[in-house]
């Protein structure tokens, strides 16, 4: 039992501060102790959300309301999505209007994620072809996957390219998802329909004529992003943007990972000789680029070796957001102030929990490294305890845990309202690579030239571990429900849908007496950077007269990332202060997905 360590860790918890190195595997009476525990419901306090009724405007005739079994009902699923793009959605400029691009690149990532479950899981895996149940499924997948198309065509790229390397890299995980997806439906339901040609199977499913264009702009933003990757300065690590002061932050770091390691396992080539920036005095034309380059594995472990000896996980084994360099004055010398990451910036958020996570999966495939899956279960079980689920023993069940309290994932800016439309996506984010971590390890012929892809006791240890974590994501994800009105929008505060008292204020409602959770360090996902010499460069760097920064026009400062919305706020909804209900608290209750019954049944609960 490779795994069973891990299992036992998370039910029978740990210090916070120990991180003692995971050991191989356990005796049997330990995996029996723990499964034990797993099943006793006595560690948790009983949840009982609330869940309004779901009346989606125009929702498919087949979608069906208010369904008795949460979170594992196809036709439930597509009205979720349907709401998405319903409301938020507008065609006819293949975007999400106000959405920043980073955002909107996360938006169409769960799209290609809830297409991908559909197609695995739906009605059409067991009807016949030209039955109206699976015309039915095939027509949503269609009508989805048509407007992620229009979004590519929608989609800032010239824009992106001037940005934060974090954002850059969102784009290439977003159109690998999406190549997934048109890869995997058209394996599951179109290969009848193959034809020969030149002695390839060539699937005749319409979306395959976008992979290539799919694949030139995931390489082409892998390449501008990886220029952040320095060594000069704390020994390694992705800088988060070259306009600032050099600020090495767990975000950009693990997307580099992911990045990379994706790029390694799921981008299928690029012969596209077209540059995305041509050199007005030495114009060159692309060399082509081949699938599983070893480069791409290269930098993904490079990536990870670094992030987890940087010192960038507090006392709970969370990711803080980032490292500053003590002294740093200009200049890339390490002799220019200490050259270390020694200003470590100590705030949480929950999307920094969770984009590794994959990133680690797809390592362990690449490489049989178990060291990978050890470490992302640690992680995922160390997630857990902050938001107050495992059996650490709490004075209140409302008490702030430092990812959440009573079970529920929470960001530190659910609790006043306060966060920007960056902060409504992180949980989303959080569970959408969590879902990818957590679904059934592949298996591949014998012959192969990965041996430990062979179904075995990592794979069965895996999907038990996982299914060990199946109650804790039922409970977000009805906690994520019980914020959602009338219309069925989700709001951002998840398990929080009313007050008691007549003002909204949390710290009033006498029934849950609700912590308010500390803030340690420099909020820049959801306040802005501050102005001064910690995060901008000189006046005399050359960077700093790019006119991207002068005038604080960068991303980071835009106000309308952090604008409260100015329609009148209901009392008796503490999900509809701040910027209200948006198409980033959608976004951030998409990426909800759990695990099925069966060792190897994953499927997405309820919304995308």
């Amino acid at each position: 039992m490779i795994l069973t360590y891990l299992l036992g860790l998370l039910f029978l918890g740990r210090s916070p501060c120990a991180h003692e190195p995971p050991q191989a595997a356990l005796d049997a009476q330990t995996v029996l102790k723990a499964n034990q525990l797993k099943n006793d419901k006595s560690y948790t306090v009983p949840y009982q959300p609330q869940r309004p009724p779901t009346t989606s405007r125009n929702a498919p005739d087949h979608a069906v309301e208010n369904d008795s079994t949460l979170f594992s009902n196809y036709s439930a699923l597509v009205e979720g999505l349907h709401v998405m793009q319903a409301h938020f959605f507008e065609i006819k400029v293949g975007t999400w209007p106000n959405a920043i691009d980073w955002t909107a690149e996360m938006m169409a990532t769960h799209i290609s994620a809830t297409l991908a479950t559909i197609s695995e899981s739906s009605p059409a895996s067991d009807s016949a072809p030209g039955t109206t149940e699976a015309g039915d499924v095939e027509n949503d997948i269609n009508r989805y996957f048509t407007q992620l198309a229009s979004f590519y065509f929608g989609e800032n790229d010239f824009s992106l390219r001037t940005q934060a390397y974090d954002d850059m890299l969102w784009v290439v995980l977003d159109w690998l998802e999406a190549i997934k997806f048109i890869d995997l439906h058209s394996d599951l339901h179109h290969e009848q329909a193959s034809v020969k040609n030149k002695n390839e199977n060539i699937s005749q499913w319409y979306a395959r004529q976008f992979i290539p264009q799919f694949a030139h702009r995931a390489r082409l933003f892998y390449d501008i992003a990886s220029r952040g990757w320095d060594t000069n300065l704390c020994g390694g690590g992705m800088v988060w943007n070259p306009r600032l002061t050099p600020y090495k932050n767990a975000i950009t770091n693990e997307l580099y990972i992911t990045a990379s390691i994706s790029m390694y396992l799921h981008f299928p080539g690029d012969s596209n000789h077209s540059p995305f920036v041509v050199d007005a005095y030495e114009p060159q034309m692309l060399p082509a680029a081949k699938a599983h380059d070893k480069k791409y594995l290269h930098n993904a472990v490079q990536g990870y070796k670094w992030l987890k000896e940087s010192g960038m996980r507090n006392e709970q084994g969370l990711y803080v957001d980032g490292f500053h360099i003590d002294g740093w004055r200009g200049g890339r010398s390490p002799s220019n102030g200490s050259g270390e990451c020694d200003m470590r910036n100590e705030m949480v958020y929950t999307y920094n929990q969770g984009v590794l996570l994959s990133g680690l999966r797809y390592l362990w495939e690449a490489t049989g490294e178990l060291e990978y899956l050890e470490d992302a279960h640690e992680l995922a079980r160390d997630v857990m305890i902050a938001t107050g689920w495992s059996g650490r023993d709490l004075p209140g069940k409302w008490r702030w845990a430092g990812l959440g309290r009573n079970g529920v994932m929470e960001d530190a800016c659910d609790w006043s309202g306060g966060c920007s439309q960056n902060g409504q996506t992180f949980k989303g984010i959080f569970f959408h690579h969590f879902n990818i971590f957590c679904a059934a390890l592949p298996v591949i012929p014998d012959d192969s030239d990965r041996p430990w892809l062979r179904r075995g006791e990592i794979h069965t240890s895996h999907q038990e571990l996982c299914e060990g974590y199946g109650e804790w994501v039922v409970r977000n994800a009805e906690a994520a429900m019980a914020t959602k009105d009338e219309n069925g929008e989700f709001g951002q505060w998840w398990g929080r849908q009313a007050s008691t008292e007549a003002d909204g204020n949390p710290e009033d409602d006498p029934n849950n007496r609700l912590e308010q959770p500390a803030i340690n360090g420099t909020d820049l996902m959801n306040n802005g950077i501050p102005i001064g010499e910690l995060w901008r460069l000189p006046e005399e760097d050359p960077a700093a007269s790019n006119p991207l920064v002068r005038g604080n026009t960068w991303r980071g400062m835009q106000q309308s990332l952090y604008i409260r919305s100015e329609k009148p706020h209901s009392h008796w909804d503490l999900n509809d202060r701040g910027r209200g209900r948006t198409r980033w608290t959608w976004s951030g209750a998409s990426g909800m997905e759990f695990i099925g019954e069966q060792v190897d049944t994953i499927t997405i609960i309820y919304e995308i």
